[in-house]
């Protein structure tokens, strides 16, 4: 054994939901086949690449080999196939190298937390050839049979040129969730941050997700039309969800990012930030216009607002909210957001 039988590539992003220990990272692509959205600092100084069928199974190879040479190592040890940190020193005294390999402490980590769901890098996975995509799908499940749910990020655009068939072969080959950047519903906002859709792109991707079988997580940014464009971005984005109903709706804050140009339309001048509240308030109009029965979720540490009694205002829990049920709740923590430092003998809220 040497270390270039474990050789993988591990991207650097992933929603999360998909992160820590729970999801093995597997790169079918590489960086972003748009990458032109003025907000999103994430693989700008990339070159998009699609990567052969070839390269990918390589790669799932020597995960399942380094999956595979752990539980050898433990049986050796009298461990019964089980992972633990005798079996780990074990495996790395016979390959150093893997010291250095963050990729299988990756790798060792899922193992160690069951080993059940998979995520696909990098940005878009679905703009793979749906033939090569499903073989791909089917090759993993194969080599590392432990898991039981794979999620990936997609592209509404690209989701609308695939046929309702593809979509529904890649769905049976065992891709379950898609995660799927909606960001906005206003057409105007759409096209100043350069997202290359509009809102009924974005609709018909995130039906066609639907309609295909897959578990769609959309997300969306409040406060990324600024102070100017907020009452129409949280309008048109409800009427942009109600339309597509998904299963997970996700709150994403807008913050402008140096190295982006819309950080630098904020440097500049040019674009006007809400305070804490106003994107609050923003939060609620969205909110309140919601017609859903899905999830709707505040997972993310931008999502930081605070209750008088310096609680979250929201829950981080990637479940969130079930709607319609609980969206009264929701409007209620949020209006005890907004009373935060509005109380005698309190100062302003630091939100």
């Amino acid at each position: 054994m040497t270390i270039h039988d474990y050789t993988f590539e591990t991207g650097m992003y992933r929603p999360p939901s998909e992160g820590g220990s729970s999801s093995l990272l597997v790169r079918f692509t590489r960086n972003c086949p748009w990458n032109q959205c003025t907000f999103c600092a994430m693989y700008k100084t990339e070159k998009f690449q699609l990567r052969s069928l070839e390269e990918i199974k390589a790669d799932i190879d020597a995960m399942a080999a380094l999956a595979g040479d752990l539980a050898a190592e433990s049986v050796r040890l009298g461990q019964d196939g089980r992972i633990n940190g005798e079996v780990i020193r074990a495996l790395f005294g016979r390959v150093p190298g893997l010291i250095e390999h963050q990729g299988a402490h990756m790798l060792i980590e899922w193992l160690l937390s069951g080993g059940r769901t998979a995520f696909l890098q990098d940005g878009n996975s679905l703009i793979m050839p749906p033939g090569d995509l499903i073989q791909a799908l089917a090759y993993l499940k194969a080599k590392l049979p432990s898991i039981t749910r794979i999620t990936t990020y997609a592209r509404a655009r690209t989701l609308a040129q695939r046929s309702l068939e593809d979509l529904q072969a890649v769905r049976a080959t065992g891709l379950d969730r898609l995660h799927l950047g909606l960001e906005s519903g206003d057409d105007e906002l759409l096209r100043q941050v350069r997202k290359g859709v509009d809102a009924d792109g974005l609709i018909s991707g995130g039906r066609k997700a639907m309609a295909a079988g897959f578990q769609v997580s959309e997300y969306w940014m409040p406060g990324l039309g600024g102070r100017d464009m907020s009452e129409q971005h949280a309008r048109n984005t409800a009427r942009a969800l109600n339309a597509i109903n998904p299963h997970y709706i996700r709150s994403r804050p807008f913050r402008p990012i140096p190295g982006t140009p819309m950080y630098d339309q904020y440097r500049a001048g040019e674009l006007t930030l809400q305070t804490p509240e106003e994107q609050l308030r923003e939060i609620e109009l969205m909110v309140s216009a919601l017609d859903v029965t899905s999830k709707v979720c505040f997972d993310h540490a931008g999502n930081s607002w605070r209750t008088p009694d310096g609680d979250l205002v929201f829950t981080h829990d990637y479940e969130g909210y079930q709607f319609p049920a609980d969206k009264d709740k929701v409007l209620e923590r949020i209006r005890l957001g907004l009373s935060f430092g509005r109380q005698p003998g309190r100062s302003r809220p630091r939100w």
